[in-house]
């Protein structure tokens, strides 16, 4: 697959978010979540082209009542609570090569009904933000926000979106091969289990082109740095037994890590950048200023074009001891979930210090994010541990 040369593109980042951000410092962490453990899918990768599923995926696909090959066609006609794969130590995703292309990617829609939530006002809650819309990011992609792409998955209600941020890890200087972004756009919380297929395209449609153009599209301008598949995914315990209700927002947050479809180089290394994460949870007195990214794919918008929004935070409590969320001024809509919110550290630099989780019912005026801090952070270490060499 032919790719666009790396280019490190943190500085369109960097330069929309420093002409308002604050100096920050350090700050009390938010309450601890409880990461749940899991497993990478089977160790040999299968599933690629026309092979079977290695024996040992096909064993558990079964016994959760699931058929294999309707795995690897896409069919989920039989796909009901009864059939998730649920618990943290069940994920499987392996690659089937091609599975996701021009046509799929198009067709794929916003899980709408997760980014609408009714806002609680337990605790600290400020006014509602006034709304800030929606701009479209600069193209190419790979220059402005290279970090940012769209995440693929299938669900029982077809091909679904998300959005999710290239982020650091500790153990693989230059070589991540992490991804950040919602809960809700890999686990159906208490609703069921794992999706399944889930894949990441940074900078997706690299020059914003329109569904008429992208007929005609090269591959490489649809996905400049080619497809990543997740091998492995951790999210929450409070997402995965509560998520989908308000004690559950705050939690909504999962990390990914992901290999390529074709090729062994890092998603890092093909990047060109991978962003830091900011896991002090910052007031949003302290926080400063926060940028929003995403590919929204609910009306108005279409999915196909990356936008930001930038705006300073308030604070949104949901339910009765829960942690404090985020909240933005923005129109993005479903499809932005899971979208880094990047703030500029004292030291001039980005860094992911949230993602998208919800939005108001029934309009698009607001965005809410989780703060990062001991239990997330606990999840991107195990994460890192895992795949450490």
């Amino acid at each position: 697959m032919r790719s666009i040369r790396p280019i490190p593109a943190v500085a369109g980042l960097a330069a929309v978010l420093a002409l308002t951000a604050t100096a920050c410092g350090p700050t009390e962490d938010t309450a601890a979540s409880k990461p749940a453990a899991s497993s990478p899918a089977a160790a040999d990768g299968g599933g690629q082209g026309g092979d079977k599923l290695p024996g040992e995926l096909a064993d558990k696909l079964k016994q959760h009542g699931v058929d294999p090959e309707k795995w690897k066609n896409g069919e989920w006609k039989n796909w009901d609570k009864e059939t998730w794969l649920r618990e943290a130590q069940d994920f499987v995703n392996p690659v089937i090569e091609g599975l996701w292309d021009t046509e799929r990617m198009q067709s794929a829609k916003s899980p709408d009904p997760t980014i609408a939530a009714t806002a609680g006002t337990a605790g600290a809650t400020d006014p509602t933000p006034r709304p800030v819309r929606a701009q479209r990011e600069k193209t190419p992609y790979t220059r402005n926000a290279a970090p940012v792409g769209k995440i693929f998955f299938d669900s029982p209600q077809g091909s679904m979106v998300c959005s999710g941020t290239v982020v650091k890890d500790p153990r693989r200087p230059g070589k991540s091969n992490l991804v950040w972004t919602a809960g809700h756009c890999v686990h159906a919380g208490q609703r069921g289990g794992w999706y399944r297929n889930i894949v990441f395209v940074p900078a997706y449609n690299n020059l914003g082109k329109s569904a008429a153009q992208l007929r005609n599209a090269k591959q490489h301008e649809i996905a400049p740095y080619g497809t990543y598949w997740a091998d492995w995914s951790v999210t929450s315990g409070e997402w995965i037994n509560r998520g989908g209700t308000n004690a559950a927002w705050p939690y909504d947050y999962a990390v990914l890590h992901v290999k390529p479809e074709r090729g062994s180089k890092s998603l890092e290394e093909t990047v060109g950048v991978a962003l830091p994460i900011d896991f002090s949870a910052p007031t949003v007195q302290r926080a400063g200023t926060m940028g929003a990214w995403g590919y929204p794919a609910a009306p108005p918008y279409n999915g196909l074009i990356m936008h930001k929004c930038i705006d300073r935070p308030g604070r949104l409590t949901l339910a009765p001891g829960t942690p404090t969320m985020y909240r933005i001024g923005c129109t993005m809509t479903g499809g932005s979930s899971g979208g880094g919110w990047i703030r500029t550290m004292s030291n001039g630099k980005p860094a992911l210090v949230s993602n998208t989780s919800i939005g108001p019912a029934g309009s698009n005026g607001w965005l809410a994010g989780p703060q990062l801090g001991r239990g997330a952070k606990a999840a991107h270490e195990m994460v890192s541990k895992k795949f450490a060499r």
